[in-house]
């Protein structure tokens, strides 16, 4: 990720942040932000101890109301600067400390935007997609275009013109194009209140129709073969309910109604919430796996643990629901780690790079020569119904479509499988002389 830091004392600091594992990559450029102001606030008063300017810079960010994480990871970025980055005691820090110049007004945007992300409540991977897009438009607009970052200055056309860069000179996948493309409205729209317009003329990386990759009856049962143990019952949910990956990474214990044989998605696609099918033949085998999950949860528990994370709003209106069992995912990690956001330790879900390695394993040993992937399953599972006879209607509102076109493309696939045409060629040497 290119970053826009100026002085190479900041940039070195990020470096060993980084290879130290100090820090997460997207928030190295954050720690030497916090450095920067404290190093600038500290100017005036030459005079005061170490902890008196550190009194003084964080009641200045309560005073402008700064959130409670941020002053503390400020304080842990100083802290990392002079204890260990320069080598020195605290006590040592003076106003006389290399100046440093940091590009604030990059810094500053980067910051809003990702305070902006989080108010709507965006996913984690959403938060680093979108701040990664910023980076890299900030990039190409200095680097290339070699112009200045101003929130004054930036307007639609440096999108225009980024976007058909990636297109032109990266050859981007249409689908990585308009994913730069809504990082971008999202920062002109949130961060700058701009809105954009004038991008007819922008040059579109093209995509032609694609039908998607869907496994027969018979390769769907070679590939369960293939399996067992929580993987089983996980690809089973992909396929037996079709969800998307994250939706079944993120199913929490809650959402799985036993009694009625229903999953609920929540905060799907588009945030939107859904019901879809819990597969009778799964019922016992999830049953069994959540006996041995709640057994790691009161460890968690017993070990003053045990909290998971939940949405900003529900973790305020609900302090302790963290720690309910109904709100523990259905496929909790292997090992606790530390909330990239509060900070807190936590068990969080199966990481999904897991689940594609389980899938990516099984369709190799399987010996399947389609290029199927995690979300294979999904289309598999509503082909199968369609070919089933369920109403178009009814699969679109499992699969959670807003729009029944979305759905269409699988009568496609099925009309390809079952009407395919005769082949000449079998017409030729079937034909009767």
């Amino acid at each position: 990720m290119p970053y826009r830091l100026m002085s190479k004392i900041l940039a070195d600091f990020q470096k060993f942040l980084i290879s130290g594992k100090h820090a997460l990559l997207e928030n190295a450029r954050f720690y030497a932000y916090w450095v920067n102001s404290f190093i600038s606030f500290s100017r005036p008063f030459p005079d005061l101890s170490f902890q008196a300017k550190m009194d003084k810079f964080t009641h200045n960010l309560q005073v402008e109301k700064t959130a409670d994480w941020k002053i503390k990871q400020a304080e842990r970025a100083i802290k990392l600067y002079l204890n260990d980055f320069l080598n020195s005691p605290t006590t040592d820090f003076h106003s006389g400390s290399p100046e440093i110049n940091l590009d604030l007004e990059e810094a500053q945007i980067i910051g809003r935007l990702q305070e902006a992300i989080r108010l709507k409540h965006y996913a984690y991977s959403t938060e680093r997609s979108y701040m990664d897009w910023a980076n890299r438009f900030f990039y190409y607009l200095t680097k290339i275009k070699t112009k200045n970052i101003s929130s004054a200055t930036l307007d639609a056309s440096d999108i225009r013109d980024y976007l058909t860069h990636l297109a032109v000179k990266q050859g981007v996948s249409s689908s990585t194009q308009n994913q730069a493309f809504n990082a971008l409205l999202f920062l002109f729209r949130n961060v700058f209140e701009k809105e954009v317009n004038g991008l007819d003329k922008t040059v579109r990386a093209k995509r032609g129709p694609k039908l998607p990759v869907v496994l027969t009856v018979d390769e769907v049962k070679e590939l369960f073969q293939q399996v067992e143990g929580d993987n089983l019952l996980i690809l089973h949910l992909l396929y037996g309910a079709g969800l998307r990956l994250m939706e079944a990474a993120r199913l929490r214990i809650k959402d799985i109604d036993f009694d009625n044989n229903l999953i609920f998605v929540r905060g799907g696609k588009q945030d939107k919430d859904r019901a879809t099918i819990l597969p009778l033949s799964v019922k016992e085998s999830l049953k069994k796996h959540l006996e041995k999950t709640e057994e790691l949860h009161n460890k968690d528990l017993e070990a003053g643990h045990g909290e998971v994370y939940l949405p900003d709003a529900l973790e305020k209106k609900f302090p302790n629901a963290a720690r309910e069992w109904g709100w523990q995912y259905v496929f909790p990690a292997r090992t606790l780690s530390v909330d990239p956001r509060s900070g807190k330790v936590r068990r969080h879900h199966l990481h999904s790079t897991s689940i594609q390695k389980t899938m990516k394993n099984t369709v190799r040993k399987a010996g399947l020569l389609k290029h199927a992937t995690v979300h294979t399953l999904r289309h598999s599972f509503a082909t199968h119904l369609l070919m089933n006879g369920v109403n178009i209607r009814e699969i679109q509102e499992l699969l959670g479509h807003k729009h029944i076109e979305t759905t269409m493309i699988y009568t496609h696939v099925i009309r390809n499988i079952s009407n395919a045409p005769q082949s000449p060629l079998d017409i030729l040497y079937t034909k009767q002389p």
